[in-house]
Protein backbone atom coordinates (compact mmCIF):
# COMPACT_ATOMS: atom_id res chain seq x y z
CA UNK A 1 0.00 0.00 0.00
CA UNK A 2 1.34 3.17 -0.84
CA UNK A 3 1.82 6.00 1.73
CA UNK A 4 2.93 9.82 1.28
CA UNK A 5 4.61 10.94 4.42
CA UNK A 6 6.18 14.67 5.30
CA UNK A 7 9.80 14.93 5.26
CA UNK A 8 12.05 17.46 6.43
CA UNK A 9 15.33 17.56 8.65
CA UNK A 10 15.66 18.99 11.88
CA UNK A 11 18.95 21.45 12.88
CA UNK A 12 19.43 22.71 16.06
CA UNK A 13 20.89 26.12 14.25
CA UNK A 14 17.65 26.85 11.90
CA UNK A 15 14.20 27.41 12.45
CA UNK A 16 12.97 26.79 9.28
CA UNK A 17 14.06 24.01 6.76
CA UNK A 18 12.70 23.04 3.16
CA UNK A 19 10.47 20.51 2.92
CA UNK A 20 10.14 17.22 1.13
CA UNK A 21 7.11 14.93 0.43
CA UNK A 22 7.93 11.06 0.35
CA UNK A 23 6.15 7.99 -1.65
CA UNK A 24 6.72 4.19 -0.35
CA UNK A 25 5.25 1.75 -1.87
CA UNK A 26 6.96 -1.61 -0.93
CA UNK A 27 10.33 -2.55 -1.50
CA UNK A 28 10.75 -1.06 -4.31
CA UNK A 29 9.51 2.56 -4.39
CA UNK A 30 10.97 5.35 -2.28
CA UNK A 31 10.41 8.24 -3.53
CA UNK A 32 11.50 11.94 -2.31
CA UNK A 33 9.27 15.30 -3.95
CA UNK A 34 11.23 18.20 -3.47
CA UNK A 35 8.32 20.75 -2.68
CA UNK A 36 10.34 23.83 -2.96
CA UNK A 37 8.29 25.01 0.32
CA UNK A 38 10.15 26.64 3.24
CA UNK A 39 8.46 26.79 6.22
CA UNK A 40 8.95 26.85 9.75
CA UNK A 41 9.77 23.68 12.65
CA UNK A 42 6.72 25.07 15.00
CA UNK A 43 4.01 25.24 12.11
CA UNK A 44 5.56 21.23 10.81
CA UNK A 45 5.57 19.91 14.05
CA UNK A 46 2.07 20.75 14.38
CA UNK A 47 1.57 17.66 11.48
CA UNK A 48 1.93 14.03 11.66
CA UNK A 49 4.09 12.33 8.74
CA UNK A 50 0.59 11.96 7.02
CA UNK A 51 -0.15 15.35 7.58
CA UNK A 52 -2.83 15.20 10.15
CA UNK A 53 -3.09 17.33 12.84
CA UNK A 54 -1.05 16.09 15.79
CA UNK A 55 -3.88 15.59 19.16
CA UNK A 56 -4.84 18.21 20.86
CA UNK A 57 -4.05 20.73 18.40
CA UNK A 58 -6.13 23.58 17.03
CA UNK A 59 -4.26 26.72 15.50
CA UNK A 60 -2.05 25.73 12.64
CA UNK A 61 -0.92 27.32 9.63
CA UNK A 62 -3.82 26.08 6.81
CA UNK A 63 -2.24 27.59 3.88
CA UNK A 64 0.80 25.56 4.80
CA UNK A 65 -1.09 22.32 4.98
CA UNK A 66 -3.62 23.14 2.02
CA UNK A 67 -0.15 23.84 0.18
CA UNK A 68 1.67 20.34 0.98
CA UNK A 69 -1.95 18.26 0.21
CA UNK A 70 -1.82 20.10 -3.18
CA UNK A 71 1.56 18.61 -3.53
CA UNK A 72 0.78 14.86 -2.54
CA UNK A 73 -2.27 15.03 -4.67
CA UNK A 74 0.12 15.74 -7.96
CA UNK A 75 2.42 13.25 -5.97
CA UNK A 76 -0.37 10.44 -6.46
CA UNK A 77 -1.91 11.42 -10.07
CA UNK A 78 1.97 10.62 -11.13
CA UNK A 79 2.36 7.79 -9.60
CA UNK A 80 -0.82 6.77 -10.81
CA UNK A 81 0.35 7.71 -14.71
CA UNK A 82 3.36 5.99 -14.21
CA UNK A 83 2.09 2.32 -13.29
CA UNK A 84 -1.01 3.12 -16.25
CA UNK A 85 1.60 4.23 -18.78
CA UNK A 86 3.92 1.48 -17.59
CA UNK A 87 6.90 4.34 -17.21
CA UNK A 88 10.22 3.27 -15.50
CA UNK A 89 10.11 3.76 -12.23
CA UNK A 90 13.21 6.37 -11.00
CA UNK A 91 12.94 9.34 -9.17
CA UNK A 92 13.91 11.41 -12.39
CA UNK A 93 10.75 9.64 -14.23
CA UNK A 94 8.47 10.62 -10.79
CA UNK A 95 9.24 14.35 -10.40
CA UNK A 96 9.29 14.69 -14.40
CA UNK A 97 5.47 13.48 -14.01
CA UNK A 98 4.90 15.66 -11.29
CA UNK A 99 5.78 18.46 -12.96
CA UNK A 100 3.00 17.33 -15.60
CA UNK A 101 0.62 17.20 -13.13
CA UNK A 102 1.03 21.05 -12.35
CA UNK A 103 1.44 21.72 -16.27
CA UNK A 104 -0.82 19.61 -17.78
CA UNK A 105 0.22 19.05 -21.68
CA UNK A 106 -2.38 17.17 -23.83
CA UNK A 107 -0.68 14.14 -25.40
CA UNK A 108 -2.24 11.41 -27.56
CA UNK A 109 -0.38 7.71 -26.83
CA UNK A 110 -0.52 5.44 -29.65
CA UNK A 111 -0.39 1.68 -29.17
CA UNK A 112 1.82 -0.74 -30.65
CA UNK A 113 2.87 -4.16 -29.77
CA UNK A 114 7.12 -3.45 -29.87
CA UNK A 115 8.73 -0.61 -27.73
CA UNK A 116 11.30 1.53 -30.34
CA UNK A 117 14.28 -0.22 -29.56
CA UNK A 118 12.70 -3.77 -29.74
CA UNK A 119 11.52 -2.54 -33.61
CA UNK A 120 15.15 -1.23 -33.97
CA UNK A 121 16.89 -4.54 -33.12
CA UNK A 122 14.10 -6.11 -35.15
CA UNK A 123 14.22 -3.91 -37.90
CA UNK A 124 18.10 -4.74 -38.31
CA UNK A 125 18.24 -8.26 -37.54
CA UNK A 126 16.05 -8.82 -40.54
CA UNK A 127 18.57 -6.80 -42.83
CA UNK A 128 20.91 -8.94 -41.55
CA UNK A 129 19.00 -11.95 -42.41
CA UNK A 130 18.58 -10.91 -45.81
CA UNK A 131 21.94 -9.89 -46.85
CA UNK A 132 21.19 -6.09 -46.79
CA UNK A 133 23.67 -5.20 -44.02
CA UNK A 134 27.42 -7.43 -43.02
CA UNK A 135 28.15 -8.90 -39.46
CA UNK A 136 29.68 -5.51 -38.54
CA UNK A 137 27.41 -3.13 -39.10
CA UNK A 138 25.07 -5.44 -37.24
CA UNK A 139 27.55 -4.80 -34.15
CA UNK A 140 27.02 -1.44 -34.72
CA UNK A 141 23.68 -1.45 -34.99
CA UNK A 142 23.19 -2.64 -31.37
CA UNK A 143 25.66 -0.48 -30.23
CA UNK A 144 23.48 2.51 -31.16
CA UNK A 145 20.21 0.34 -29.58
CA UNK A 146 22.08 0.66 -26.03
CA UNK A 147 23.07 4.30 -26.81
CA UNK A 148 18.73 5.10 -27.92
CA UNK A 149 17.61 2.91 -25.05
CA UNK A 150 20.09 4.90 -22.22
CA UNK A 151 18.69 7.72 -23.60
CA UNK A 152 14.97 6.70 -23.38
CA UNK A 153 15.66 4.94 -20.27
CA UNK A 154 17.22 8.77 -18.83
CA UNK A 155 13.91 10.37 -19.95
CA UNK A 156 11.45 7.95 -18.49
CA UNK A 157 10.36 6.48 -21.44
CA UNK A 158 12.19 3.11 -21.98
CA UNK A 159 8.50 1.31 -23.71
CA UNK A 160 7.75 4.26 -25.62
CA UNK A 161 6.79 3.12 -29.27
CA UNK A 162 7.93 4.14 -32.64
CA UNK A 163 4.73 6.64 -33.49
CA UNK A 164 5.60 8.17 -30.21
CA UNK A 165 9.20 9.20 -31.06
CA UNK A 166 8.43 13.08 -31.96
CA UNK A 167 10.53 15.73 -33.88
CA UNK A 168 11.44 16.64 -30.47
CA UNK A 169 12.75 13.97 -29.09
CA UNK A 170 14.64 13.25 -32.04
CA UNK A 171 16.69 16.47 -31.41
CA UNK A 172 16.96 15.81 -28.04
CA UNK A 173 18.54 12.73 -28.99
CA UNK A 174 20.91 14.01 -31.16
CA UNK A 175 22.57 15.92 -28.46
CA UNK A 176 22.70 13.21 -26.67
CA UNK A 177 24.51 10.98 -29.23
CA UNK A 178 27.02 13.89 -29.07
CA UNK A 179 27.30 14.48 -25.20
CA UNK A 180 26.50 10.79 -23.48
CA UNK A 181 29.82 11.08 -21.62
CA UNK A 182 28.18 14.27 -19.15
CA UNK A 183 25.38 11.31 -18.52
CA UNK A 184 27.50 8.89 -16.50
CA UNK A 185 28.58 10.29 -13.49
CA UNK A 186 24.99 10.80 -12.66
CA UNK A 187 23.73 7.60 -14.42
CA UNK A 188 26.45 5.29 -13.41
CA UNK A 189 23.72 2.19 -13.16
CA UNK A 190 23.29 2.24 -16.88
CA UNK A 191 27.03 2.50 -17.55
CA UNK A 192 27.99 -0.28 -15.17
CA UNK A 193 30.50 -3.18 -16.28
CA UNK A 194 28.48 -5.56 -18.45
CA UNK A 195 25.88 -3.14 -19.53
CA UNK A 196 27.73 -1.63 -21.63
CA UNK A 197 31.76 -1.93 -23.52
CA UNK A 198 33.08 1.29 -23.27
CA UNK A 199 31.45 4.07 -21.57
CA UNK A 200 31.83 7.34 -23.37
CA UNK A 201 34.33 9.60 -22.43
CA UNK A 202 34.80 12.72 -24.46
CA UNK A 203 31.89 14.49 -27.14
CA UNK A 204 31.43 12.23 -30.06
CA UNK A 205 32.56 13.41 -33.79
CA UNK A 206 30.74 14.61 -36.46
CA UNK A 207 31.20 11.88 -38.56
CA UNK A 208 30.52 9.41 -35.91
CA UNK A 209 26.96 10.99 -34.87
CA UNK A 210 26.44 11.39 -38.44
CA UNK A 211 26.59 8.21 -38.69
CA UNK A 212 24.36 7.18 -35.87
CA UNK A 213 21.52 9.49 -37.39
CA UNK A 214 22.12 7.93 -40.61
CA UNK A 215 20.94 4.20 -38.97
CA UNK A 216 17.99 5.67 -37.22
CA UNK A 217 16.55 7.54 -40.26
CA UNK A 218 16.61 4.66 -42.81
CA UNK A 219 14.96 2.84 -40.17
CA UNK A 220 12.44 5.07 -39.81
CA UNK A 221 11.84 5.30 -43.55
CA UNK A 222 11.16 1.90 -43.59
CA UNK A 223 8.38 2.34 -40.99
CA UNK A 224 6.97 5.12 -42.71
CA UNK A 225 6.55 2.70 -46.29
CA UNK A 226 5.09 0.05 -44.17
CA UNK A 227 2.73 2.22 -42.87
CA UNK A 228 4.08 1.32 -39.46
CA UNK A 229 3.99 5.50 -38.67
CA UNK A 230 2.77 8.19 -40.05
CA UNK A 231 5.79 10.21 -40.94
CA UNK A 232 9.44 9.58 -40.25
CA UNK A 233 10.52 12.36 -37.51
CA UNK A 234 13.16 13.09 -39.64
CA UNK A 235 10.95 14.29 -42.59
CA UNK A 236 9.40 16.62 -39.83
CA UNK A 237 11.85 18.66 -39.22
CA UNK A 238 12.41 21.61 -41.79
CA UNK A 239 15.03 21.37 -44.30
CA UNK A 240 17.57 23.22 -43.17
CA UNK A 241 17.55 21.48 -39.77
CA UNK A 242 18.04 17.85 -41.53
CA UNK A 243 21.07 19.72 -43.28
CA UNK A 244 22.37 20.98 -40.04
CA UNK A 245 21.88 16.93 -38.51
CA UNK A 246 23.39 15.53 -41.46
CA UNK A 247 26.47 18.12 -42.17
CA UNK A 248 30.26 16.71 -41.30
CA UNK A 249 32.84 19.03 -40.86
CA UNK A 250 35.92 16.71 -41.99
CA UNK A 251 39.87 17.25 -41.05
CA UNK A 252 42.47 17.50 -43.22
CA UNK A 253 43.44 13.95 -43.58
CA UNK A 254 46.04 11.90 -41.10
CA UNK A 255 48.84 10.08 -42.39
CA UNK A 256 52.03 9.20 -42.07
CA UNK A 257 54.65 10.45 -44.34
CA UNK A 258 56.75 8.16 -46.00
CA UNK A 259 59.96 9.33 -43.45
CA UNK A 260 57.86 9.10 -40.49
CA UNK A 261 56.58 5.61 -41.70
CA UNK A 262 60.58 4.45 -42.05
CA UNK A 263 60.76 6.22 -38.60
CA UNK A 264 58.25 3.84 -36.89
CA UNK A 265 59.86 0.74 -38.40
CA UNK A 266 63.06 2.01 -37.13
CA UNK A 267 62.21 2.77 -33.96
CA UNK A 268 63.03 0.12 -31.20
CA UNK A 269 59.33 0.01 -28.71
CA UNK A 270 59.29 -1.66 -25.31
CA UNK A 271 57.92 -5.17 -25.08
CA UNK A 272 53.87 -4.49 -24.43
CA UNK A 273 54.25 -2.02 -27.58
CA UNK A 274 55.83 -5.00 -29.93
CA UNK A 275 52.29 -6.38 -31.06
CA UNK A 276 50.75 -3.35 -31.49
CA UNK A 277 53.77 -2.33 -33.57
CA UNK A 278 53.10 -5.27 -35.73
CA UNK A 279 49.93 -5.00 -36.13
CA UNK A 280 50.22 -1.72 -37.15
CA UNK A 281 52.68 -1.80 -39.68
CA UNK A 282 51.27 -4.71 -40.94
CA UNK A 283 47.74 -2.59 -41.69
CA UNK A 284 49.69 -0.13 -43.34
CA UNK A 285 51.09 -2.52 -45.71
CA UNK A 286 47.52 -3.78 -46.88
CA UNK A 287 45.44 -0.99 -45.80
CA UNK A 288 42.32 -2.63 -45.16
CA UNK A 289 39.88 -1.60 -42.58
CA UNK A 290 40.21 -2.82 -39.19
CA UNK A 291 37.35 -5.31 -39.20
CA UNK A 292 38.85 -6.88 -42.38
CA UNK A 293 42.52 -7.10 -40.75
CA UNK A 294 41.28 -8.84 -38.02
CA UNK A 295 39.54 -11.72 -39.80
CA UNK A 296 42.88 -12.07 -41.46
CA UNK A 297 45.05 -15.55 -41.11
CA UNK A 298 47.52 -17.79 -42.96
CA UNK A 299 44.61 -19.33 -44.60
CA UNK A 300 43.77 -15.84 -46.13
CA UNK A 301 47.38 -15.76 -48.00
CA UNK A 302 47.86 -17.08 -51.29
CA UNK A 303 50.40 -17.34 -54.37
CA UNK A 304 50.26 -15.97 -57.51
CA UNK A 305 50.96 -17.70 -60.58
CA UNK A 306 54.35 -15.49 -60.67
CA UNK A 307 55.49 -16.26 -57.48
CA UNK A 308 53.60 -13.08 -55.36
CA UNK A 309 52.16 -13.85 -51.99
CA UNK A 310 49.13 -11.92 -51.45
CA UNK A 311 46.33 -11.58 -49.00
CA UNK A 312 42.84 -11.75 -50.24
CA UNK A 313 39.24 -10.94 -48.16
CA UNK A 314 36.07 -9.71 -49.42
CA UNK A 315 35.23 -6.44 -47.50
CA UNK A 316 33.03 -6.79 -44.66
CA UNK A 317 31.73 -3.30 -45.31
CA UNK A 318 30.12 -4.26 -48.70
CA UNK A 319 29.28 -7.76 -47.75
CA UNK A 320 25.86 -7.04 -48.03
CA UNK A 321 25.66 -5.06 -51.19
CA UNK A 322 28.19 -6.66 -53.46
CA UNK A 323 26.34 -8.59 -56.27
CA UNK A 324 29.78 -11.13 -57.06
CA UNK A 325 32.38 -12.48 -54.94
CA UNK A 326 35.00 -10.37 -56.02
CA UNK A 327 37.77 -10.24 -53.85
CA UNK A 328 40.19 -7.81 -52.54
CA UNK A 329 43.96 -8.58 -53.40
CA UNK A 330 46.78 -7.30 -51.77
CA UNK A 331 50.45 -8.32 -52.80
CA UNK A 332 52.54 -8.62 -49.37
CA UNK A 333 55.55 -6.86 -49.48
CA UNK A 334 58.51 -8.00 -48.11
CA UNK A 335 58.35 -6.57 -44.45
CA UNK A 336 54.95 -7.69 -44.26
CA UNK A 337 56.36 -11.14 -45.28
CA UNK A 338 58.07 -11.03 -42.14
CA UNK A 339 55.53 -10.19 -39.50
CA UNK A 340 53.38 -12.55 -41.08
CA UNK A 341 56.05 -15.71 -41.00
CA UNK A 342 57.24 -14.53 -37.28
CA UNK A 343 53.69 -14.56 -36.05
CA UNK A 344 51.51 -16.16 -38.32
CA UNK A 345 48.94 -14.00 -37.44
CA UNK A 346 48.54 -14.35 -33.71
CA UNK A 347 48.68 -10.41 -32.82
CA UNK A 348 47.30 -11.28 -29.03
CA UNK A 349 44.37 -9.33 -28.06
CA UNK A 350 45.23 -6.57 -31.02
CA UNK A 351 43.41 -8.88 -33.19
CA UNK A 352 40.01 -9.18 -31.26
CA UNK A 353 37.31 -7.03 -32.12
CA UNK A 354 36.48 -6.16 -28.36
CA UNK A 355 40.13 -4.76 -27.52
CA UNK A 356 39.77 -1.80 -30.37
CA UNK A 357 39.39 1.37 -28.08
CA UNK A 358 42.66 -0.11 -26.02
CA UNK A 359 44.30 -0.65 -30.04
CA UNK A 360 43.12 3.25 -30.40
CA UNK A 361 44.94 4.07 -27.43
CA UNK A 362 47.63 2.04 -28.08
CA UNK A 363 48.39 3.22 -31.47
CA UNK A 364 48.53 6.41 -29.83
CA UNK A 365 51.41 5.30 -27.25
CA UNK A 366 53.33 4.08 -30.50
CA UNK A 367 53.07 7.17 -32.22
CA UNK A 368 54.48 8.96 -29.43
CA UNK A 369 57.19 6.70 -28.88
CA UNK A 370 58.51 6.53 -32.04
CA UNK A 371 58.11 10.57 -32.16
CA UNK A 372 55.83 10.99 -34.61
CA UNK A 373 54.76 14.76 -33.22
CA UNK A 374 54.00 16.89 -36.34
CA UNK A 375 51.27 19.41 -35.95
CA UNK A 376 48.10 18.09 -37.80
CA UNK A 377 44.25 20.15 -37.66
CA UNK A 378 41.34 18.32 -36.39
CA UNK A 379 37.60 20.54 -35.64
CA UNK A 380 37.05 21.40 -32.17
CA UNK A 381 33.15 20.50 -31.74
CA UNK A 382 32.97 22.92 -28.78
CA UNK A 383 34.76 25.54 -29.77
CA UNK A 384 33.96 25.12 -33.78
CA UNK A 385 37.22 26.18 -34.78
CA UNK A 386 40.43 23.98 -36.10
CA UNK A 387 42.99 23.29 -33.12
CA UNK A 388 46.43 21.81 -33.70
CA UNK A 389 47.46 18.60 -31.79
CA UNK A 390 50.85 16.31 -32.22
CA UNK A 391 49.65 13.37 -34.65
CA UNK A 392 50.23 10.89 -31.98
CA UNK A 393 47.20 12.28 -30.24
CA UNK A 394 45.22 12.37 -32.90
CA UNK A 395 46.68 8.39 -34.03
CA UNK A 396 43.82 5.15 -33.76
CA UNK A 397 43.53 2.28 -36.63
CA UNK A 398 42.37 4.33 -38.87
CA UNK A 399 45.90 5.83 -39.66
CA UNK A 400 47.29 3.14 -40.93
CA UNK A 401 44.27 2.59 -43.91
CA UNK A 402 44.82 6.26 -44.58
CA UNK A 403 48.49 5.79 -44.70
CA UNK A 404 48.28 2.84 -46.94
CA UNK A 405 45.95 5.16 -49.08
CA UNK A 406 48.49 7.96 -48.89
CA UNK A 407 51.44 6.00 -50.27
CA UNK A 408 49.81 4.71 -52.87
CA UNK A 409 48.52 7.23 -54.32
CA UNK A 410 52.07 9.20 -54.29
CA UNK A 411 53.41 6.53 -56.71
CA UNK A 412 50.20 5.44 -58.93
CA UNK A 413 50.22 7.47 -62.33
CA UNK A 414 46.96 9.94 -62.47
CA UNK A 415 44.72 8.17 -65.75
CA UNK A 416 43.21 10.79 -66.26
CA UNK A 417 46.16 12.74 -66.74
CA UNK A 418 46.51 12.22 -70.50
CA UNK A 419 43.13 13.88 -70.90
CA UNK A 420 42.11 10.79 -72.75
CA UNK A 421 38.74 10.52 -71.05
CA UNK A 422 36.88 12.81 -68.21
CA UNK A 423 37.12 12.49 -64.59
CA UNK A 424 35.49 9.28 -63.33
CA UNK A 425 34.69 7.63 -67.01
CA UNK A 426 33.73 4.38 -66.82
CA UNK A 427 35.78 3.43 -70.11
CA UNK A 428 38.97 3.98 -68.58
CA UNK A 429 37.88 0.70 -66.56
CA UNK A 430 37.12 -1.08 -70.14
CA UNK A 431 40.64 -0.58 -71.25
CA UNK A 432 42.84 -1.38 -68.49
CA UNK A 433 42.97 -3.06 -65.42
CA UNK A 434 46.35 -2.80 -62.98
CA UNK A 435 47.08 -6.62 -62.51
CA UNK A 436 49.04 -8.32 -59.37
CA UNK A 437 52.70 -7.99 -60.56
CA UNK A 438 51.80 -4.20 -61.63
CA UNK A 439 50.37 -3.81 -57.95
CA UNK A 440 53.61 -5.38 -56.40
CA UNK A 441 55.79 -3.20 -58.31
CA UNK A 442 53.73 -0.20 -57.44
CA UNK A 443 53.51 -1.39 -53.59
CA UNK A 444 57.40 -2.13 -53.56
CA UNK A 445 58.53 1.28 -54.13
CA UNK A 446 55.86 2.70 -52.36
CA UNK A 447 57.16 1.01 -48.96
CA UNK A 448 60.72 1.47 -50.37
CA UNK A 449 60.67 -2.60 -50.64
CA UNK A 450 63.11 -5.05 -52.54
CA UNK A 451 61.24 -7.22 -55.01
CA UNK A 452 61.33 -10.79 -54.09
CA UNK A 453 59.50 -14.38 -55.24
CA UNK A 454 57.75 -17.37 -53.12
CA UNK A 455 57.49 -21.06 -53.81
CA UNK A 456 53.64 -22.36 -53.09
CA UNK A 457 54.48 -22.84 -49.53
CA UNK A 458 55.43 -19.74 -49.07
CA UNK A 459 59.46 -20.16 -49.23
CA UNK A 460 61.37 -17.34 -50.98
CA UNK A 461 62.95 -17.96 -53.92
CA UNK A 462 66.87 -16.79 -54.31
CA UNK A 463 68.75 -16.01 -57.36
CA UNK A 464 67.42 -15.91 -60.99
CA UNK A 465 64.59 -18.84 -60.76
CA UNK A 466 62.73 -16.14 -57.97
CA UNK A 467 63.23 -13.21 -61.00
CA UNK A 468 61.59 -16.06 -63.66
CA UNK A 469 59.27 -17.50 -61.63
Amino acid sequence: MERYQLYYRKTEDKKSVRVRLRLVDGRKVNFYHKTGIIATLEDLEKFEKNLELKPRVTVYNKELRGELLRHISAMKTAYDNMKKDGLDMTSDVFELEIQKVFNPIVKVRAKASETLVERFLRHEKQALRDGVISDNRYVEAECYAGKLRRFLTIKGKSMITPPEFTVDMLLEFRNFVFDEYLYVPKYKSLYAKGKITRKPSRRLSDASAVQVMSMFRAFFSELEANDEITKSPFRRLTSERRKNIFRVMYDEPVFLRQEEFQKVLDTEVPEDLRQVKDTFILNCCFGCRIGDFRRLSMEKVSVSPEGIPYVHYIPAKTTGSQTTNHEIQTPIVRLAYDIIMRTKFDLGIWMKASSLAAYNKKVCELMKTCGIDRKVTTYDTEKHDNVYIPLYEAASSKLARKTHVDMMNKVQVNIYAAGLHRQGSDAVHHYTKMEMKDHFALMNVAFGQPDYRVDKDLNILEGESAGNQ
